[in-house]
Order: structure tokens, then sequence, then C-alpha cells
């Protein structure tokens, strides 16, 4: 435990940095940057990174102390904070990076910092389970709750893009990275390819919860590539794909009919690359379509406890798969639009826009 004197200079710190202004790095120049791997670059890279990950970190320490509705005071949010305080710590307590050793050594902090931060996402989700269970549920919501998910959505996407940064950097470490790969950024990734292995992974987790999981047909072209984060892909088909398997499952459960498949169609446009996933699953009544994107609300029934043990991923947590991917599609301009016919089924549409050629900054 810090002692006060300890634990008050680590404030004022944090109030000092939290107060400078943070600098967005264009995907054309981390493409630029880390195709040349050098040394000098990635000793440049890791002073840059020394600053702007105490300003991006600070900021998310100080969002965390002032939420409204009591949600700064949540155990779940609490140990968030101490998390995102321990690695402002452990940066603004590394010296100054000023070779190749300082800069291997910084490598390994940051490395442990995203390791740290792994669980910041269903953490946060359990504080916001923990608040709706002291307010009496979701019918019984103050006015302006809704300042909740505008917080979540500025907290997730800065998480994003720190992610973004560090994964970048360590990524460039790679002694032997795969062809046309530049850190996170693959420059021929297939979306076909993406699409099959969240796919099997999802209907895997299906099987394993249900004992059986519909289909998954993939439609495209084969060969088709562009450049994106891998990671980032993965993540978004992954969810919108359980959910699908999730709702088709559940739909045709009690019935006599065979399960249809999940569609996925990858299309190759002039100014955008959209995936459609589409299944029969039974919709979404209109009056529920503007909550799948808060995180405030889940179809879940009982959502995982982090205080408990839970055996890896679960069909259905804590409803935050969709507002999260929406997000990452965000990031690089992109967007993730849910269209829903009540009694027949649903159509997600991940608009993922061409990396490579923005100049503009990410958050």
């Amino acid at each position: 435990m810090a002692s006060e004197p300890v634990a008050r200079a680590v404030a004022e710190e944090v109030a000092r940095w939290g107060g400078m202004r943070q600098t967005g790095v264009s995907l054309r120049y981390m493409m630029e940057f880390g195709a040349r791997p050098t040394e000098r670059n990635l000793l440049l890279a890791a002073q840059f990174l020394h600053k702007e990950l105490s300003i991006r970190i600070a900021r998310r320490a100080q969002d965390l102390e002032s939420l409204p509705f009591g949600l700064s005071t949540k155990p779940a949010i609490l140990k968030v904070r101490d998390w995102y305080l321990n690695s402002f710590r452990d940066i603004r307590y590394f010296p100054e990076v000023r070779n190749r050793d300082d800069e291997l050594a910084f490598t390994e902090i940051i490395k442990m910092i995203r390791l740290r931060h792994n669980n910041v996402v269903p953490t946060m989700a359990l504080g916001v389970q923990q608040l709706k269970k002291d307010l009496g549920g979701t019918r019984a919501f103050p006015p302006g709750i809704d300042v909740i998910h505008q917080f979540l959505d500025r907290f997730y996407m800065s998480r994003i893009g720190i992610r973004m940064l560090i994964g970048q950097h360590v990524a460039l470490h790679d002694p032997d990275p795969e062809p046309g790969v530049i850190g996170l950024i693959s420059t021929r990734l297939s979306p076909m390819l993406v699409a099959q292995l969240a796919s099997e992974d999802a209907r895997a987790i299906c099987m394993r919860e249900y004992g059986s999981a519909p289909d998954v047909n993939i439609y495209g072209d084969p060969d088709f590539t562009f450049p994106y984060v891998t990671p980032h892909l993965q993540l978004m088909m992954f969810e919108l794909v359980k959910n699908s398997l999730r709702a088709v499952q559940e739909h045709y459960m009690n019935s006599d009919k065979h399960a249809p498949p999940v569609r996925i169609i990858v299309a190759d446009g002039a100014e955008d690359v959209t995936i459609k996933i589409s299944d029969e699953g039974g919709g979404i009544p209109r009056s529920g379509l503007s909550k799948i994107f808060t995180y405030l609300y889940s179809t879940a029934e009982n959502p995982p406890d982090l205080d408990g043990h839970n055996e890896g991923v679960t069909m259905a947590g804590y409803g935050y798969g969709i507002p999260i991917s929406r997000l990452y599609a965000r990031y690089f301009g992109g967007d993730l639009q849910i269209i829903s016919m009540e009694g027949y089924g649903t159509d997600a549409y991940l608009h993922l826009s061409r990396l490579g050629d923005s100049e503009e900054p990410l958050p």
C-alpha cells in the first residue's frame, strides 16, 4: 500500500500529465514508420510512447475518479483505476529512453502493461452490473443515465488507441514477421480467411454450450486482400458471428426444423470493404434495436461474475460485443450497422475503411 505522501505525489503527477494534449498518429505514418523498424526508429518510437502513454493513461485514471451515479466507488471500477495508476507509475518511474538497452527494457514494461489491462472491459462491465443492481435494474434507471454510456464509449475508444500504440511497437520487435505484415497491420489481409477462422472459433463455443451449432456459409472472392489490423477484424467477426449463432440456436432449439446457416458475404467496394453477417434467428424487436449499442443493457439472463470462476468465453456475456465491435470499426473510420426483421432474423453490416492512405490522426 502506497504511503499518503507517495499517493499524493502520484495524484499530482496524474493531474499534470492528464492536463497535457495527446498526439494522434495516422495509420499511414504507422505503416511507413513501421516498414523500417531500424534500431533508431524503434528508439524514437519508444521516446514518443514514454510521453504519449503517460498522457493517455493519466487521462483515463482521472476519468475513473469522477464518474456519476456513484460508479467510481464500485469495487470493480476501483480495481480498474488501480491498474491505470500502477501503469502510470511504471511508465513515469522508467528513466528517459536513451539507447537500445533502454528501448528494449521499456518495451518489456509496456508489454507488461498491456497484459495487466487485458481484462479492463469485463471488469468495467462488472462495475456497471454492480451499479445496475444498486439502482434496482434497468427499469429504475434515473434520468441522465446515458452519460454512463457516453463515458464508456470514450473510455473504450481510448483503450483501443492505447493498445494499438503498444501492440504496434511490441510487434515491430518480431524478428521474423510474416510477409506483408507491419507490426499489427497486415497489408494483405484476407477477410474470407478471417471470417472462416472467427466462425470456427464461434461454432466451437456454440457446440460447447448447446451441444450443436448452425453451419456458417461464407461468400466472396477468396483471393481478395486489403490492408487492415488482423486482431481487430478477428474480434469484430467473432463477436458478430457468435451473436448470430446464439440467436439461431435458441430460435430453433425447440423446433423440429433444421437450423438454417448463418451467411457471411464479403464485398469489395470502391470506398469500403463491407462484410454482412445474416442470420434467421428470429430478429430483434424494433423497440430493442436502440439498446443493443449501449453498455447498460444485455440480452444475457445471468451475465458472468468476474468474482467467480468462468470457463472461458460464453455465448452471452455482458452484452458488450456489439458496442465494442462498433468502436473497433469506427476507430479506423468504418462503422457497424444492425438491421433486423422481427420474426425472421438480423443482418449486421460491418463497414471497414480501406487503410493505408488515411493521414487522419487516430484517437
